[in-house]
C-alpha cells in the first residue's frame, strides 16, 4: 500500500474522460461486495471475478454494490462498463479531489460526498471521497479505502421490513447520504468542546501550545466547511424532484437531509466565527503582556534616567568640585540618590502607572 499522494499535475495533457487515480492508494487489493434485494428477500453476493460482477449486473432484481479501493483503476473500469457509467464519472470517481457534487446522466445520477473524520490518537480531520451512483435498479458506492462507514446501513438493510429495501433504490442512495450527513454531528460535537478548552485556557493565560491548537482547530474548520457547504447544493437538486429516479416518497427524506446540512454549516460557521475572535483574543492577550513589560521597563529606565545624570556630573574630571573634597560627600550623594529613587516610585504609585 503506497502513502505517496498523486497530484492533478499527473494528469497534465491527458484527454477528458481519462481515469488516473489522484490521492493515497489505502488499499493493496480493490474489494467488491455485490447484494441484490427486494421486498421479499436480501442476499449477499462474493464477487471474486469480473464474472461474477457481470451475473449480478444482470440480475433483474435491485442491487447494492459497494467498491472499495478506488486506486485499482482497470478494476474500476470492468465496474464501470459492466453499469453503463460514463468515462467522465469514472474520471471523477478516481479523482478523490473533488468537491461534493450532483450530476445528472438521464438514466443515472452521480453524486460526489465528502466523509470527514478524526483519526484515532490525532488532531488533525481527514476527508475522505465517497461517490455514489444512483439507477434506476441499482446503487454503486465508491470508497477510497477499508473503512467503510455504511456498517449501520448494512445492518438495517439486512432486516425485514427495512424501508432500504420496501422504497427502492432512491431511498437506499438518499440513505448513503445521510449516513454521511450524520457524521459531522458528533465531529462538531467534538471540535466544539476542544474550541471550549482552548477559550477556557485563553482566558487563564496564553502561551505557544494555544496557538498551535487554535492553528489546528481553524484548519479542522476549514476542512469541514470546505466538505460541508457543497452539499446544500446537492441535496437541493435532488429536493427539486427534476430527476425521475427520485421518488415522491422520498422528498420528505431529502428535505430533512437538507435541513441538517443547513444545521452543519451555520454551527461551522459559528464555530469559524468563535475562533477568529479567539486569535484575536490571543493577539489582544499578548499586546496586553508585551504593553505590561514595556511599563515595568519605561518606569525603570525613568528612574534611572536622573540618577544617571548625577553620576555623570560627578564622573566629570574637574579639578575644582567642592563636593569631592567633602568628607560626608559620598554619603549626601548617595542618600539623595536613593530619596530621589524612592519618591519617584511612590509618585509612580500614586498615579497608578505601577
Amino acid at each position: 500500500m503506497s502513502t505517496h499522494r498523486k497530484k492533478r499535475s499527473s494528469k497534465s495533457g491527458l484527454p477528458p474522460g481519462t481515469p488516473v487515480h489522484i490521492g493515497v492508494q489505502k488499499l493493496n487489493v480493490m474489494s467488491v461486495t455485490g447484494r441484490v434485494f427486494s421486498d421479499s428477500f436480501a442476499h449477499v453476493r462474493t464477487i471474486e471475478s469480473t464474472e461474477d460482477l457481470a451475473v449480478l449486473a444482470q440480475e433483474p432484481h435491485k442491487k447494492w454494490v459497494t467498491v472499495q479501493g478506488i486506486h485499482d483503476v482497470p478494476s474500476l473500469q470492468r465496474v464501470a462498463d459492466l453499469f453503463g457509467l460514463h468515462p467522465l464519472v469514472v474520471e471523477d470517481i478516481v479523482n478523490t479531489e473533488h468537491r461534493a457534487k450532483i450530476e445528472d446522466y438521464g438514466s443515472y445520477l452521480f453524486i460526489i460526498v465528502k466523509l470527514v473524520h478524526r483519526p484515532e490518537g490525532g488532531d488533525s480531520l481527514a476527508v475522505e471521497q465517497v461517490s455514489v451512483v444512483l439507477g434506476k435498479d441499482f446503487v454503486l458506492c465508491f470508497l477510497e479505502g477499508q473503512d467503510n462507514p455504511f456498517t449501520g446501513l448494512e445492518e438495517r438493510w439486512s432486516k425485514e421490513q427495512s424501508r432500504l429495501r420496501l422504497l427502492g433504490c432512491d431511498y437506499l442512495a438518499y440513505a448513503h447520504i445521510d449516513t454521511l450527513i450524520d457524521h459531522y454531528f458528533p465531529l462538531l460535537e467534538r471540535l466544539g468542546d476542544d474550541i471550549d478548552e482552548v477559550e477556557e485556557a485563553l482566558v487563564k493565560k496564553t502561551d505557544q501550545e494555544d496557538l498551535t491548537r487554535l492553528h489546528y482547530l481553524k484548519k479542522n474548520m476549514l476542512h469541514v466547511r470546505k466538505a460541508a457547504w457543497p452539499l446544500r447544493e446537492v441535496l437541493s437538486h435532488l429536493e427539486r424532484g427534476d430527476s425521475i429516479l427520485i421518488q415522491p416518497s422520498t422528498q420528505a427524506y431529502i428535505r430533512d437531509a437538507y435541513d441538517h446540512v443547513v444545521q452543519i454549516i451555520e454551527t461551522t460557521e459559528t464555530y469559524r466565527e468563535m475562533l477568529g475572535e479567539m486569535m484575536d483574543m490571543y493577539l489582544s492577550s499578548l499586546s496586553n503582556k508585551l504593553n505590561e513589560t514595556m511599563k515595568v521597563l519605561t518606569v525603570i529606565a525613568t528612574i534611572f534616567i536622573p540618577l544617571t545624570f548625577i553620576v555623570g556630573i560627578y564622573g566629570m574630571n574637574f579639578k575644582v568640585m567642592p563636593e569631592l573634597e567633602w568628607p560626608w560627600g559620598y554619603p549626601a550623594i548617595m542618600g539623595f540618590m536613593f530619596s530621589l529613587a524612592l519618591g519617584m516610585v511612590w509618585f509612580f504609585r500614586k498615579k497608578k502607572w505601577i
